[in-house]
This record gives C-alpha cells, sequence and structure tokens, in this order.
C-alpha cells in the first residue's frame, strides 16, 4: 500500500517548517523545465543508492504526474522503508494547485 500527500499537505508541512525530506525521482531535464525542489535521485538510480533516503523523518517522493514515484516507493517498500509519501499528483498538481507558475510539460 503506498501511503500519498496531496500538494496542499506537502505546502503546508514546508510553511509550518515540519521536518520532511523531498525527493524528486526525474530526470535532470526535466528539472531544467520545471522543479519544486528537493534533492534530485533519478529512477534508474534510486534502488542503488537508497542509503540516500532518510528513515527516520517523512519522505515524499514526486515525479511529473505520481506515477514514476509511485513505481519508486513499491520498490523501496520490499526493502523495508515505511516512511514513504507519494505526492499525489506530482508536479503537475502542484502547478494546478499550488504554484502556475511552475511550467507544465
Amino acid at each position: 500500500m503506498i501511503k500519498e500527500i496531496t500538494v496542499t499537505e506537502l505546502k503546508k508541512m514546508i510553511d509550518e517548517g515540519e521536518e520532511h525530506q523531498l525527493i524528486d525521482v526525474r530526470e535532470p531535464y526535466e528539472i531544467d523545465i520545471a522543479t519544486i525542489g528537493g534533492e534530485n535521485i533519478p529512477l534508474s538510480q534510486i534502488t542503488s543508492i537508497k542509503e540516500a533516503i532518510q528513515k527516520d523523518k517523512k519522505v515524499v517522493i514526486y515525479c511529473r504526474s505520481g506515477a514514476r514515484s509511485g513505481s519508486v516507493i513499491n520498490s523501496l517498500q520490499e526493502h523495508g522503508f515505511e516512511n514513504l509519501y507519494n505526492l499525489k499528483g506530482g508536479i503537475l498538481a502542484w502547478s494546478d494547485q499550488i504554484d502556475s507558475s511552475i511550467e507544465k510539460y
């Protein structure tokens, strides 16, 4: 089961300074188009560098629409991660609901 977080909930976490780790699993060329921040660990590399993912706080993983980040979470949960949250709708939802200056692609 994949836990999800909405863009509104993530924005509230950021605004309130709640401790979390934000990971963008998109490719670097996509980040050049649009980003909401966080660490970039591309999908192809994430399971090989899973030690970069913190286990003692909420970890929000996002991509363009939520599909790739969901598959990353499925994979990481097999390695014992229980603190992962998929950003529902990804950066597209962030653009729609939080910051329309974030370019859609």
